[in-house]
């Protein structure tokens, strides 16, 4: 348990993501791609429905002993809550409504938000734009781990112990990587927070709120889907930095497990990746793959050689443009 790992710094690449050049490739010889290059608006239904499902949730809770209450926060609030960021981050790339009505998908993205508790859709957006433009840039790219989440989380319970606070590191990392002055939108996105929590405690008690924020942490931290946090990019197979996953939980997660995919063609909702991984296929089979997010969970903990540290990163050149 007390192993330390051997990596001590971040794996430093000087050439430009695949991403970019792949996407490029891929259009030229299957140009009819472009054609699921469209907004998904069944996304918008898929996202009310999840909304009433929490706010009828808030309400069934409200009453029950508090062993319950942490009881379905986990089996069901923290499914719904990850997979609502998961709805989120298809807004962010505005999958609802279309590039035409960015702003749309703004203020649904705010109305999506309101079931997890705590403000997220106008600054995940703001950052998760930075992340495909720049990936692994270092200063940018918060997606990538501080140099203290590497130094000090090296050992299999200090990593186990990372997964579960995963949720505050992702919240605190941008303000030590790559702070940004607040905008209107999460000012407003803020208030509208703010105020549904209190009406949610005014109308309902306590054990709603707490059902709300602890399934949005603990869906956040030790649990199977977040096991895309680090399936995603950390680098298992030295010199490949995205990762798919093809298993059942991308039912879930609005196929966010077809990452390369996703990384290729980030304006393709995530309802139409299997599809391109369907045309282009050659790209793609035989690129490194998950079956199982609980195994990416189990293998970063026992694996004495993968930490935070287990990332490429960049040195940007020239000159960077951020939201």
């Amino acid at each position: 348990m007390g192993n330390t790992v051997a990596r001590e710094d971040f794996e430093w690449v000087y050439t430009d993501q695949p991403h970019a050049d792949r996407r490029k490739e891929i259009l030229a010889k299957h140009p009819e791609i472009k054609a699921l290059m469209k907004p998904d608006y069944n996304l918008i239904w898929v996202v009310v429905l999840m909304v009433l499902a929490q706010l009828t949730a808030f309400y069934l809770v409200k009453d029950l002993d508090w062993k319950w209450v942490v009881f379905w926060a986990y089996v069901f609030g923290s499914c719904i809550s990850h997979s609502m960021t998961l709805a989120i981050h298809e807004i962010s790339h505005n999958s609802a409504f279309g590039n035409c009505k960015a702003m749309w998908n703004r203020w649904f993205g705010i109305f999506a938000n309101l079931p997890l508790g705590l403000p997220y859709s106008i600054s995940f957006k703001r950052y998760h734009m930075d992340h495909h433009r720049y990936l692994g840039g270092d200063g940018i790219d918060v997606d990538i781990p501080t140099n203290f989440e590497g130094w000090f989380f090296c050992t299999r319970f200090r990593k186990f112990i990372w997964i579960v606070l995963q949720p505050f590191f992702y919240a605190i990392r941008p303000l030590c990587i790559n702070p940004k002055p607040i905008t209107r939108l999460e000012i407003i996105n803020l208030l509208a927070q703010l105020s549904f929590d209190v009406v949610i405690y005014y109308l309902w008690g306590v054990k709603s709120i707490f059902y709300m924020l602890a399934g949005s942490v603990l869906g956040l931290g030790l649990h199977p889907i977040s096991g895309h946090f680090i399936a995603e990019h950390y680098m298992f197979l030295k010199g490949h930095e995205t990762y798919s996953y093809y298993g059942p939980l991308n039912f879930l997660t609005f196929n966010v497990g077809y990452h390369n995919e996703h990384h290729d063609f980030p304006n393709i909702p995530g309802k139409s990746l299997p599809l391109v991984k369907k045309i282009a296929a050659e790209y793609y089979d035989n690129l490194p793959q998950y079956n199982s997010w609980i195994k990416v969970l189990y293998d970063f903990v026992m694996d004495d050689t993968i930490s935070p540290y287990s990332r490429m990163k960049r040195q940007l050149k020239g000159e960077v443009k951020q939201d």
